[in-house]
């Protein structure tokens, strides 16, 4: 049976999706936070223990050495700083000269144990990819806790002060920015200036660019959606907004997603649909090769190709 984001591609005669080839290898590595955010498409939360087995993680590294045209390794959760594996994966990765993300939401760097958690991310010139919904804290802290704003100032300006975010330094620092409810993100472009002058003139932080990424209307966001009474509204905004554009940059074309349990999915947001695309990391033996190129779709996918676009890394038009 068709959904809406099959028929928009039908409407303006695009193929189905298919993968050109696996450049990025995402790993979710479990479900366990330390916050729980309203928009958390991964339904993380302090209480949940979901998590990869030293075993998976072994097998993630195996599969990493036989697949060679990935060259990126984006790391999530949770909190993926939490799980006792991340330091092994980011160091064997780093090893095989694979370009490294730790998708972090700032507020873990001051944990209990995680003191040094930013001098190992410097040390290994991982790229850090930090979520920060607003420059001020009524919004942060709405959408993510209270306190959660001023541990994130925290967090970025003990970055910057290990050369993160400068023009010149090879030390990553992005941001990204969701919306707070059921809307589209605006212009990328603009915010990212509006985000770099507050952030500097109040907080003296500095960061490299600033990520708009759509809120996905699955797992706790979408059961937001529906206690408000704006799922139906925010599904046909999606779908009113498909942007034909932004098709041929989705992520899912070049990426892999590998979960907790060693299951494959098209990307993180399948993987929390449960989409897997059948084989997984013990029936394979290479990442690239063995992969199906036939991309799962559902209504979803309209969060990705709405208004300027929506992936990993950002607005795509």
């Amino acid at each position: 049976m068709s959904n809406a984001f099959q028929r928009a591609l039908t409407q303006h005669r695009i193929q189905p999706l298919r993968r050109t080839g696996v450049e990025t290898l995402q790993v979710n590595l479990g479900k366990r936070c330390n916050q729980a955010c309203r928009h958390c498409h991964v339904d993380a939360s302090p209480t949940r223990t979901e998590a990869a087995s030293d075993s998976v993680i072994a097998r993630i590294i195996w599969l990493l050495e036989r697949s060679a045209s990935i060259h990126t390794v984006d790391i999530t959760g949770g909190a993926p700083e939490l799980h006792p594996g991340f330091r092994r994966l980011v160091q064997s990765a780093r090893a095989l000269n694979l370009h490294v993300m730790d998708r972090c939401n700032l507020t873990i760097l001051s944990e209990p144990g995680q003191e040094d958690t930013a001098s190992f991310l410097a040390e290994h010139e991982v790229e850090v990819v930090a979520s920060l919904p607003c420059y001020g804290p009524e919004n942060v802290d709405r959408q993510r806790g209270s306190g959660v704003f001023d541990a994130s100032i925290a967090g970025l300006q003990q970055l910057n002060a290990l050369g993160y975010g400068r023009a010149d330094s090879p030390l990553k620092l992005n941001l990204v920015y969701n919306p707070l409810g059921a809307t589209l993100p605006p212009d990328q472009a603009g915010l990212e200036a509006d985000y770099k002058a507050r952030l500097f003139d109040d907080y003296g932080v500095r960061f490299n660019a600033l990520y708009t990424i759509t809120n996905m209307p699955i797992a706790r966001f979408r059961a937001d959606l529906e206690r408000q009474g704006h799922l139906k509204n925010y599904l046909d905004r999606l779908e009113h907004a498909f942007n034909p554009a932004a098709v041929a940059g989705v992520m899912c074309r070049s990426m892999l997603s590998v979960g907790h349990d060693g299951r494959l999915f098209d990307c993180d947001f399948n993987q929390m649909l449960d989409m897997d695309i059948g084989p997984n990391i013990w029936t394979i033996e290479s990442l690239v090769e063995d992969v199906p190129t036939g991309i799962q779709t559902d209504a979803h996918c309209l969060g990705c190709t709405a208004g300027a676009g929506s992936s990993c890394g950002g607005a795509l038009q």
